[in-house]
């Protein structure tokens, strides 16, 4: 029974643990913010490789070098709790998700490139191309409009040019 008591027991507290878990959740929170979705949406072998760096570094830091259970524990939970509730709360209030969630950007208008959206998303004209082929579209003319999403993804969606763009039921 010692060991499993001595296992969980508390070495820093669970205000301090609770702070810890906090002010990481939120400071990787503005980093990813502020690194764009396009980094988050895709994930190569090198952006797995950071973020199980910054998982590591952040841990450390959280966590205060604890070697308890519990410690961890409190930790993890509030950082899953933070994202449960961010969550919630952009569901719920829809002035937030503004500010919780980037909206999606314009890549392509009628056939034309929109250049604004691409210098804001840093998608090169090659990317955008690669984005066009593995959709099965061989001519920039043929895209009606296509976005990257407030995920990362890209949406592309075809249809003639001289077409009403109200008529469509995508639109928001």
């Amino acid at each position: 029974m010692s060991f499993l008591s001595d296992l969980f027991a508390l070495e820093a507290g669970l205000v301090e643990m609770f702070t810890r878990g906090s002010v990481i959740y939120w400071l990787v929170f503005v980093l990813l913010k502020i690194a764009g979705r396009r980094d988050v949406g895709s994930l190569g072998t090198a952006d797995l490789l950071v973020l199980v760096l910054v998982a590591d570094a952040a841990g450390n830091a959280m966590s205060g070098d604890s070697s308890s259970l519990g410690d961890g524990m409190i930790v993890v939970t509030t950082i899953v709790g933070w994202s449960v509730v961010i969550d919630r709360m952009g569901y719920r209030i829809p002035v937030l998700r503004k500010f919780l969630e980037p909206s999606r950007v314009l890549l392509i208008s009628d056939g034309r490139l929109n250049h604004q959206g691409m210098r804001k998303e840093h998608v090169t004209r090659g990317e955008l191309l690669e984005q066009l082929r593995l959709n099965g579209i061989t001519k920039i003319s043929d895209v009606r409009r296509m976005y990257i999403e407030s995920n990362g993804q890209i949406s592309v969606i075809t249809g003639d040019p001289a077409s009403n763009p109200k008529d469509s039921t995508l639109e928001e």
